[in-house]
């Protein structure tokens, strides 16, 4: 079966060959020209082998519409939307795919803020998808050129943000598994600069990814070796556009992607308190520290921009994602794992804990997740209606899919679950997380047999 394209808040993705196709490369770059009037467009990718000649394409294209396009290269994805914000861009793209496959590949469309596009912005643009593309006569043919220190600009950008010398002092020993992706060269000069010598697994932008794209503990289990054999003080993994985050202690052991997000927000609220933003689907472990902080704490629809917008609207202090994605208002509106990746450094040196150690202080639950392939659509209003009748007295909430927070069922209280279509794969996942494991599975299994 084809793959289908997946047209969401999150971009565009395909897989390159089937639903991504020089047609839509061109349908997209003309749309994208119309949208920013053929304004300046920072273009950066991710080191997947189809990245070159869609970039190439995109482009040339955007050049025929009147646009000046400024390359940056295979960098993060918080790389090109530090660029935007720096060169005062009108627009920017990314192309990846991110945690997808390698037979996939996308555009990350970004406004002239530094901030991915809003469900109003990306109407606005599938609209004048539909439009036939328009280019300018010769006269008017835009340019292409190269910028070399996009990298810079973001490593600079969030060594302002902490106390860069007492790391220095520390001289950490640092595992990296970026795998084989965009940020591979960047992260490793930037734990260089802050005195930390670099142990390097899978930092080699060669065009594969020598294990699965998402920085889940399933999939990093070279980096925990890795940290084990060389006594690291802390090991980091990042997803093929780096704005994910994920973290192993020194003991070798991943401690869930969620909790880079519980870290920072522990660190920084104990630095300056303010307003917290995260999704329907991260931990609740990030809410207890909230709470622990007595500060205000925001959920918001999944996807990137909509947490980035709440927290620009309610001028939050920390937020992001439960996946490692990192977003904090004094580097930019977007997840960055070399945000993360600075700030968890810095909490270490200032704390003089282990990661092991910082961890063991945090509120704890398990969660759970899984997805299922959807060939067709799923009634969520059915669906909802159905499971209302069933769960009567618990806390619903329907603003993406259904999370339902359980605050009296005898079995699943304190726990929770989100069932929601994905807006980057052909899937439906389930999220659970209790108290305990015990919970957890329970939860996870009732509604896994639902679905």
């Amino acid at each position: 079966m084809k793959a289908p394209l997946m047209k969401s808040v999150s971009g565009i993705r395909g897989v390159v060959g089937e639903s991504l196709t020089p047609e839509l490369i061109v349908q997209v770059a003309a749309a994208f020209a119309r949208y920013t009037k053929n304004g300046k467009i920072v273009v950066g990718r991710d080191s997947r082998p189809t990245g070159a000649v869609i970039a190439s394409c995109f482009e040339s294209t955007l050049a025929m519409a009147g646009c000046e396009v400024v390359d940056i290269g295979i960098v993060p994805t918080p790389t090109v939307q530090v660029a935007v914000e720096e060169l005062r861009a009108d627009g920017g793209v990314v192309i990846s795919a991110s945690h997808n496959p390698i037979q996939w590949n996308a555009f990350k469309l970004i406004g002239a803020s530094g901030s991915f596009l809003n469900a109003k912005e990306i109407k606005k643009f599938f609209g004048m998808m539909e439009k036939p593309a328009s280019f300018v006569p010769c006269g008017r043919v835009g340019s292409v050129s190269f910028y070399s220190d996009a990298a810079g600009m973001h490593i600079r950008r969030v060594l302002k943000v902490v106390n860069a010398e007492n790391i220095r002092s520390k001289k950490f020993t640092v595992a990296l598994d970026s795998v084989n992706g965009a940020g591979s060269e960047i992260t490793r000069v930037l734990l260089e600069r802050l005195g930390c010598r670099v142990v390097p697994v899978h930092c080699t932008i060669d065009g594969t990814f020598p294990r699965g794209a998402e920085p889940v503990p399933e999939n990093i289990a070279d980096l925990a070796q890795a940290v084990k054999r060389h006594g690291c003080d802390v090991g980091f993994a990042q997803d093929p556009d780096a704005d994910r985050l994920a973290v192993v202690d020194e003991k070798g052991r991943p401690i869930g992607e969620e909790y880079t997000v519980v870290l920072v927000t522990e660190h920084l609220l104990q630095k300056e308190r303010g307003r917290v933003v995260v999704n329907l689907s991260t931990t609740k472990a990030v809410e207890e520290v909230a709470r622990r902080h007595t500060v205000p704490f925001t959920r918001t629809p999944v996807g990137e921009i909509n947490v980035a917008e709440a927290m620009r609207k309610l001028g939050a202090r920390i937020g992001g994602e439960g996946n490692g994605g990192v977003i904090s208002p004094e580097v930019h509106l977007g997840r960055d794992s070399l945000a993360g990746i600075v700030y968890l450094l810095d909490m270490m040196a200032k704390s003089g804990k282990s990661v092991s150690a910082l961890v063991s202080e945090l509120p704890r639950f398990t969660m759970l997740k899984g997805k299922t392939r959807i060939e067709t659509k799923i009634n969520l209003t059915s669906f909802e209606s159905a499971l209302r009748k069933e769960f009567k007295k618990e806390r619903f909430d329907t603003r993406d899919g259904i999370r339902i927070d359980f605050i009296s069922h005898p079995e699943f209280k304190g726990g929770w679950v989100h069932l929601r279509p994905s807006n980057t794969e052909p899937i439906f996942r389930i999220i659970a997380e209790g108290v305990d494991d015990r919970q957890a599975k329970k939860i996870f299994a009732f509604f896994k047999n639902i679905i």
